[in-house]
């Protein structure tokens, strides 16, 4: 069986189209590489792109990737409501088939040198890739963000993995690292009052004594005029999408507000959907190998 790798750059763009889809074009262009989906916000200004390939073609299209967002963004005249540090703002490699942990710890490593000397970008490495325990936190290493970072990677304790104590001076710094899959989950409040948003995330991520492999920070989104709580869920097999959903609704309930929608950004697992139907259905014994129609025919 053929070896897939999944790969889930950000970039710091999510308003100009046309800086989008070139940066995309890399990932069409690869051989060996296939593009799943990209979703931008502009609110974020913020782009995701997911592609899968064997451990050569990802290598080939993050390189390139790279490349050209460090060619096309500018972080020097960037604003948007999501933390960054690059233009490439963090590049993740996980393992879907055929492929292990310490391949995609290997491929970071590889793509990190070959960005940091071909794009002109430094690399720090993280999560599961990180050279040192600090490095494992992505907010930990993107802290002081694009403004900060020509100071912090002043500190040896700071300086990225490739590149030099230096940042691009128009394209900042990327992560690179291996780590499991990981489900970027939002949720809208009927309430413009951001600070509500920022309340409930500190409550519900696991760094301020939440819940367990949740990352989760406040905006606001001022096209709709309303507040978000925008959640990375690292792990979704600790904790599943319902428990934070529900967590967030006892908390606005405490302001008197409501959850109104959910969004999912990027690709999704199904088993973290089917487990929260499955807690919402009330279903009975549910064995998800055994009766879902599509673990049967893909």
């Amino acid at each position: 069986m053929a070896q897939i790798i999944e790969s889930i750059p950000n970039i710091s763009g999510g308003k100009n189209q046309e800086v989008i889809e070139a940066v995309v074009d890399q990932i069409r262009t690869t051989p060996g590489c296939t593009l799943l989906n990209y979703s931008s916000d502009p609110n974020h200004n913020r782009t995701v792109i997911t592609y899968i390939g064997d451990a050569k073609g990802v290598e080939e299209a993050s390189v390139k990737l790279a490349k050209k967002a460090v060619e096309l963004i500018d972080l020097n005249k960037h604003t948007g409501e999501h933390p960054r540090m690059g233009a490439v703002d963090v590049m993740p490699f996980v393992p879907i088939k055929d492929a292990t942990n310490e391949e995609c710890i290997e491929l970071s490593q590889v793509v990190g040198k070959r960005i940091a000397e071909e794009a002109d970008l430094p690399v720090f490495l993280y999560e599961m890739s990180a050279t040192k325990p600090a490095r494992k936190n992505l907010a930990t290493i993107r802290k002081g963000q694009f403004e900060g970072m020509a100071e912090k990677v002043k500190d040896p304790e700071w300086e990225p993995d490739f590149g030099g104590a230096r940042i691009n001076p128009t394209g900042g710094v990327v992560a690179v690292g291996a780590r499991p899959p990981l489900v970027a989950y939002n949720l809208n409040l009927d309430t413009s009052d951001v600070q509500i948003a920022k309340n409930i995330a500190k409550i519900i991520r696991e760094k301020d004594g939440g819940l367990n492999c949740v990352k989760a920070m406040g905006f606001m989104l001022e096209d709709r005029n309303i507040a978000q709580v925008s959640i990375n869920m690292t792990d979704y097999r600790v904790t599943p999408l319902y428990r934070v959903t529900e967590l967030v609704k006892a908390e606005a309930r405490r302001y008197g507000v409501r959850v109104t929608g959910t969004e999912v950004i990027g690709l999704c697992p199904m088993k973290a959907l089917i487990d929260s139907a499955e807690y919402y259905l009330q279903i009975e014994d549910f064995d998800f190998d055994a009766q879902v129609l599509e673990n049967y025919i893909l």
